[in-house]
Parts: C-alpha cells; structure tokens; sequence
C-alpha cells in the first residue's frame, strides 16, 4: 500500500493508460482526481476508483486551455487539501500521437502535439509546483514514451514533444530533489491502448485505425503495475516496454549518475552562483 490516503491528480485519464493507473491507485487507497475530456467516461472509471475508503473526483478540461488548467488545478489542489494536505502524485498523461512522414506532415500538426505533449503537462506541472514545493513532499509523473527516448519514424511531432517532456522533467528533478519531490518520467513501448487510432495524419485528420503493434501490445493494467512498483522504488526513469522497443530504449537511458550530478550542482548552490555571475 505505498500510495494508501495519497491524492493522485491523472490527466488522460478516460481510458488507456490513465485510467489503469487510477484504477490501480484506487485499488492501493489513494484518493484520485480524474480530468480529460471525456466527462463520461471519466464518471465511469470514477466509479470504479470507489474503492474502500478511496475517493474520486471528476474534474474534466481541455489541456490546451490555459486558464481551465488553472482554474482546475485551484479546484483540484482544494479537494486535494481536505484529504491529504495537497496533491501528492501529479501524472501528466494525456497526450495524442501521430504517423506521418515529416515530408508530408502539415505545420499545424507539430503545433497540435507539442501543445497536448509538452507544453500542456509544463503549465499544470507550473500550477501546482509552487505549492508542491513549499509542502516539501510530493511526485511529479511525466508519461514520455520510447519515442522521446529514440526518434521513431513517422512520429517527428510526437517524438520532438516527447523529447522536450523528458529534457523538462530531468532538469526539474535537479531543482527540486532537494526539496523533498521526486520526479518521474515513465517512457511506455507499445501498450493496448486508442494511442495509435487517435493519431493525427499528415493533414491533421484522426487516423481512426490501429497498429499490429500496439494491438499486441502490453496490456495497460501490466504496464500500470510495473510503473507503479518503479515509482514505489524511487527509480527516475522508467522504461516499461518489453523486446526491441526495450532494447532500444534501455540503449538510450541515461546513467543514474548523471541525474545524481545535476541534483548535487544544486545543492553546491549552481542557482545561487549564476545569479550572482549577473
């Protein structure tokens, strides 16, 4: 029970991923906030997240909209609150891939996926991390993939964003390991979840099929099960893939010791100095 009495805020939490690791907190006791946009299906995994003396919150918004992710992070750090002091996980799930090639690929579409991908999980990580800070305790989740790991072909938008999503969590991780957060980034291979039928074409379109791959892919529950037990540990990069995704990915992880170098320069005062050298 390592999340027991825990509020956990999921986005992208209507299906796939998002709501096997809502059920499977729920099913540990933590206490979960559920958004995306689907208020629906959100209700319906909420109802399965009522589990003992676990509660749920429905709190659907679009992640794109930057004034409904502040005023969800205001409600949700409020429900937060009157359980456990203040949320405690913050999962940054939701996201939307693609298959195109970049030859083909409209501008737009590389707007579009690094809005939902990496700037979107910035501003509600932005929201909360003032507040995270000063309750010196709490983990930040960033749901990367193996393609922000290696650049995987006909995916250059979501592997750019996904990319940029890990560069942000590791440099934070740096800043705030001292303070008591810890920050994880979970890079998934293939896992049978809508990822591949809610891809955007080249034009922009919704690509409404899916792949061979993520059909036999992990099933969401086991890959949830494998995060949880690696953020349970305290590990910071968490690769959950299984055959040539895992190897390419575990060929591409990056040495614990580096993590632990960029967290010691901040304890030695690296802010401090450079803005003194101003």
């Amino acid at each position: 029970m390592a999340f027991a009495g825990e509020v956990a805020w999921i986005t992208g939490a209507s299906s796939g991923i998002g709501a096997a690791m809502a059920r499977a907190l729920a099913a540990d006791g933590a206490h979960v906030i559920l958004s995306g946009r689907n208020a629906e299906a959100l209700a319906e995994v909420a109802a399965d997240c009522a589990i003992g003396n676990a509660s749920a919150l429905v709190l659907p918004f679009e992640v794109t909209d930057r004034p409904a992710g502040l005023a969800a992070a205001e409600q949700a750090w409020a429900w937060a609150a009157e359980r456990s002091g203040g949320i405690d996980i913050l999962v940054n799930n939701a996201g939307i891939s693609q298959r195109s090639l970049a030859v083909d690929t409209d501008y737009a579409v590389y707007e579009q996926i690094i809005a939902v991908d990496l700037l979107a999980p910035i501003a509600l990580t932005q929201a909360l991390l003032g507040r995270m800070v000063a309750r010196k305790a709490g983990r930040i989740v960033m749901v990367s993939s193996v393609a922000g790991k290696v650049g995987v072909p006909m995916r250059t938008a979501y592997s750019a964003a996904k990319f940029g999503l890990i560069g942000y969590a590791n440099a934070l991780r740096s800043e705030v390991t001292g303070q008591g957060l810890q920050v994880h980034v979970i890079a998934p291979g293939s896992v049978r979840t809508n990822v591949s039928r809610n891809a955007l074409n080249a034009d922009g379109s919704r690509r409404g099929v899916s792949d061979k791959g993520i059909d036999r892919g992990m099933d969401p529950a086991e890959a949830v099960a494998t995060m949880l037990a690696a953020m349970a540990a305290g590990e910071r990069e968490i690769i959950v893939a299984r055959g040539f995704e895992l190897g390419i990915a575990e060929a591409c992880r990056t040495p614990v010791e580096v993590f632990d170098k960029m967290a010691a320069m901040v304890a030695d005062g690296y802010a401090e100095k450079m803005e003194k050298a101003e």
